[in-house]
């Protein structure tokens, strides 16, 4: 996916989500997540069972973003503008092949890590916050600062 081609769909997103979610810090969270985990190319997890381009794990991310009190009405909307349920299976589905529901549960997924969202040039804080979001099997710490440098330019 080209930057342009994502920051389209973005835009189209952030429509749907509350107008706090938007800005630039988020923006760059989720490009960069999305370069880390499938170098938004990938929409099924090689070897694994992750769906959409931010590698969402049905029982983890998908499940604990329509379960969390802090984003289970947002998502509802989304899912309900996507003509989705709520049904953990459907959308864990769904993420696979719709990336405005796969942005939109990434940002989400951002929502409930505590603390601002990193500030360009803070790749290492950056870095924990996608861990602790994202909690990832095998992180790949060496390929971070550029992902999260090409989200910022």
């Amino acid at each position: 996916m080209t930057p342009r081609l994502f920051d389209d769909l973005y835009a189209v997103t952030m429509t749907l989500l509350p107008p706090q979610m938007d800005g630039r810090e988020g923006r760059n969270m989720v490009y960069a997540i999305g370069r880390q985990e499938s170098r938004l190319v990938h929409r099924r997890q090689i070897g694994g069972p992750a769906r959409g381009l931010f590698q969402f794990e049905r029982g983890g991310g998908t499940r604990g973003v329509l379960n969390h009190s802090g984003t289970a009405t947002p998502i509802r909307h989304v899912l309900t503008a996507l003509n989705y349920t709520d049904d953990l299976d459907e959308c864990f589905a769904a993420l696979e092949h719709n990336d405005i529901l796969a942005i939109a549960f990434a940002r989400l997924l951002l929502w409930t890590v505590p603390g601002p969202l990193p500030k360009q040039g803070e790749h290492q804080r950056a870095w924990e916050y996608y861990v602790e979001g994202w909690r990832p099997g095998k992180p790949h710490r060496q390929t971070w600062d550029a992902f999260y440098d090409e989200a910022w330019g």
